[in-house]
């Protein structure tokens, strides 16, 4: 009986140890479904998402939103499927860049990669603008100034303010997931209950008559055949998968999860049918309240587009008006902050296998999370936005299109990465060919489509703002530019660190051949075995995998004393 009782405690000790760090370096078992869940649905941030994305979708397409939000919510929802099935086998925080670096090749997981912290970086600055001007706004209405909304108009104030909110989100997400996920509930909450709210009071002004343009809902909303040519529909679905992105944050966390094989992966999904449900409920008020046309408060006039409930809060929710802008402002902010999580992970991979400089593999020893990763990612958006916003007025509708076209990029290669990866494994059952093969593919195929298509369509000066530069539209620039910059960095990389690109620190493999690095790395770092979890995670990130090592046998330590 006592040899098997310090067996038992000596099982427990490793769980506990094992479950300290991952094989990163970073805190593991801290987040829950349930904190998955808040932490996607921030990160998608819907009261921001639509005051941005409804009404640049609604010129495109008119009272068929609707129709555009489910052909939108298709490939998401199919694409979901794929990162489950990797996410199952191998459960990194780099997502997207490891997957694709196994499926195919290092140049084209570095890509993916860089897909993912492009949007993000994109998707932040704009995030931080949106959060600045319903402050001012906030406070406008506080204090009965309307001369107080019109600073955000001002550089010079509106500049820093947005820096000062992005170094703050920055923080928050240094310190921990725990962090993000105390502030993440209660900002959820507001947002949710306000735009509830509007839905409410939107359709109770319908049946009143009070509405600017009552429009009565129509089935024929929901028919995408009806909504126009196939440009029309792209630009419009393009829009729509900008409104579901950020869904697989929950995945770039899930060696920080209760059950890394799991959790996110049902996180996800959750978040996505949520999602889902609140923007058809808006998109339905909005349209039946305020119509499609471009006079006015129509949903359809460019002027209220760039922030559609910045136009109609006041008309429909009279007095609560400013829990709208309260609403939308900790939406920005809670979507700001957790998504951060997703590119300071992805570049934490990157530095961890060599794709990048290891500084970026570093992790903060008091906090266990990607301290460089996570800097960098402010930096970047602060830098992003304040370039985009000296040359342009219009940069915030032009981001978001561009954004769209990240997305559909570095889905678009997850998505075939699963297939391709798990190739051996595709006919198991009936079950394995639809998730395995049919969903992702489709899903793959359709936003690659989608890229290539928006990405013509957005050579023409008038897509998007209307900006342009040499006569070309300055979506395509934005969205060319940012992948252009990409390929020259991962060239530079290819050259300084060659180890990566000839695939010795994650090398291509497939499903029934692959070993877990996190797995080996995990094993080694339980058993106090900083020589093999070095070796393992390659000799580019020794130094750090060997004190990751060294900090799991403090810890061991500690509870064994």
């Amino acid at each position: 009986m006592e040899g098997e009782g310090a067996s038992m405690a000596t099982s427990t000790d490793k769980q506990k140890s094992s479950a300290s760090f991952s094989g990163k370096g970073l805190a593991a078992g801290k987040v829950g479904v349930l904190g998955a869940v808040v932490i996607g649905v921030s990160c998608i941030a819907p009261a921001y998402t639509l005051t941005s994305g409804l009404g640049p979708t609604i010129s495109e397409v008119g009272t068929h939103v609707p129709a555009i939000l489910l052909l939108g919510f298709i490939p998401m929802l199919l694409v979901a499927f794929g990162y489950k099935e990797l996410n199952n086998r191998v459960p990194d925080s780099g997502t997207s860049f490891t997957w694709a670096t196994k499926a195919f090749n290092p140049w084209i997981g570095w890509m993916g990669g860089w897909g993912l912290i492009a949007a993000t970086v994109i998707v932040l600055s704009n995030l931080a603008a949106v959060a600045v001007d319903f402050f001012y706004l906030m406070l406008a209405q506080l204090f009965g100034d309307p001369s107080i909304a019109d600073l955000t108009r001002n550089l010079w104030v509106n500049i820093p303010t947005t820096i000062v909110l992005i170094a703050l989100a920055a923080w928050i997400s240094y310190v921990g997931v725990e962090a993000t996920k105390a502030v993440q509930y209660v900002l959820v909450v507001i947002q949710i209950v306000v735009l509830g709210g509007f839905v409410v009071m939107a359709f109770r002004g319908v049946s009143e008559g009070t509405a600017f343009d009552a429009t009565p809902v129509s089935l024929d909303w929901f028919n995408p055949l009806s909504a126009g040519d196939f440009s029309v529909i792209a630009a419009g679905v393009s829009l729509s998968i900008f409104m579901f992105w950020g869904w697989d944050t929950t995945l770039t966390m899930n060696e920080e999860t209760k059950d890394p094989k799991t959790t996110s992966a049902r996180a996800s999904i959750i978040v996505m049918l949520v999602i889902m449900t609140v923007y058809i409920g808006v998109a339905l008020a909005v349209v039946a309240w305020a119509g499609t046309g471009d006079e006015g408060l129509g949903a359809g006039n460019p002027e209220n587009q760039e922030s559609i409930f910045a136009a109609l809060a006041g008309p429909v929710m009279g007095p609560f008006a400013l829990a709208m802008a309260v609403g939308i402002m900790a939406s920005s902010f809670a979507s700001l902050q957790s998504t951060m999580v997703s590119p300071s992970r992805t570049l934490l991979a990157m530095g961890y296998y060599g794709a990048l400089p290891p500084s970026f593999a570093k992790i903060s020893p008091k906090y266990r999370t990607p301290s460089m990763g996570t800097i960098f990612s402010a930096a970047a958006a602060g830098t992003f936005y304040i370039v985009t916003r000296v040359l342009s007025e219009n940069a915030l509708w032009d981001t978001i299109t561009a954004l769209g076209l990240m997305v559909c990029f570095y889905y678009g290669i997850t998505a075939l990465a699963a297939v391709w990866y798990l190739r051996h494994e595709l006919f198991e059952s009936a079950k394995t060919v639809l998730t395995r093969l049919v969903f992702p593919l489709l899903g793959g195929i359709m936003l690659l489509v989608m890229f290539f298509k928006t990405a013509y369509d957005s050579l023409d000066p008038s897509y998007g703002s209307g900006s342009s530069l040499g006569g070309i539209g300055m979506v395509f620039i934005l969205g060319m530019g940012v992948l252009v910059i990409g390929v020259t960095i991962m060239i530079i990389t290819a050259i300084k660190n060659p180890a990566f690109f000839r695939g010795e620190t994650l090398p291509q493999v497939d499903s029934t051949t692959d070993t877990y690095m996190g797995d080996v790395v995990g094993a080694a770092l339980e058993d106090g075995d900083a020589t093999t979890a070095s070796a393992a995670a390659g000799s580019n990130v020794a130094n750090e995998q060997a004190a990751t090592a060294k900090a799991a046998n403090n810890v061991k330590d500690e509870e064994q004393k």
